[in-house]
């Protein structure tokens, strides 16, 4: 599979609130909340590398949709939690995040939230032109007062939030295995029956954030860079998980 693509306007928070007890909507509320004042164009989209409809990246788009559709058929009929974790720094697994998350957006029955878990090197909220002023996920869990709706941010793509990685930091396993990050995820899935939670991880090879991920998913998408990657460190990365979560491996950058 190759999703290699060749791919301002200001965002804003979603202010989505949740309440301490995690309440679960109707799907027909949920996207009638997904609503995007602000729909980015093609081209606009295409300066973020994110897919679209149009026919100048129907390859790439096409093999996303692909993508989303074998997670559909490992996931069953309820929504679930993919992680997209690359082998190592540099394999274009961000990309892979943010595309599959658009990808799932694309369906008009459903919706997604990409998190930015890469502390050390977040990208999403760049990527997508975000000013996450209001901070992010490091941020919240930091923070036991803060407002998870406050770090829901719109990105211009219908349907689709962004939960960005917020303050650097180089140490962040605690806080992921920490029981704020476990309930988050938790309201973040129940409270839309709709909506597909992508995560975008830490290289699995540069630091052990990767494996304290996956237990907060249900399925994990490894990326590996044409090139980049040697079969024996993919066989280590594949082997950092539990078997039957592994869900494949998407070979990026493909010539």
């Amino acid at each position: 599979m190759n999703p290699h693509a060749t791919m301002e306007k200001p965002v804003t928070p979603d202010n989505e609130r949740l309440p301490g007890v995690p309440h679960r909507a109707e799907p027909s509320r949920s996207l009638a909340l997904m609503d995007e004042p602000k729909a980015l164009t093609p081209r606009e989209l295409e300066e973020r590398r994110v897919i679209h409809r149009n026919d100048s990246v129907r390859e790439q788009a096409d093999a996303f949709r692909e993508l989303r559709t074998r997670l559909l058929t490992l996931g069953g009929e309820r929504n679930f939690v993919t992680l997209v974790a690359p082998v190592s720094h540099g394999c274009g697994g961000s990309f892979v995040a943010r595309n599959l998350a658009a990808a799932f957006a694309f369906d008009d029955t459903k919706s997604s939230l990409l998190i930015d878990c890469d502390a050390l090197h977040p990208t999403q909220h760049t990527a997508l032109h975000v000013d996450a002023g209001h901070g992010g996920l490091i941020d919240y869990l930091e923070d036991s007062d803060a407002d998870l709706g406050r770090i829901l941010y719109r990105t211009g793509v219908p349907r689709l939030r962004l939960i960005p990685s917020g303050r650097q930091r180089e140490m962040t396993g605690e806080a992921f295995s920490s029981f704020r990050m476990r309930a988050m995820v938790d309201s973040l899935r129940s409270r839309y029956p709709d909506r597909y939670l992508v995560l975008d991880s830490p290289s699995v090879l540069g630091s052990p954030d990767a494996r304290i991920l996956s237990e907060l998913a249900d399925l994990v998408v490894l990326v590996a860079g044409y090139g980049k990657v040697t079969p024996d460190k993919l066989e280590k990365a594949i082997g950092s998980f539990p078997a039957d979560k592994v869900a494949g491996v998407v070979f990026n950058e493909i010539p």
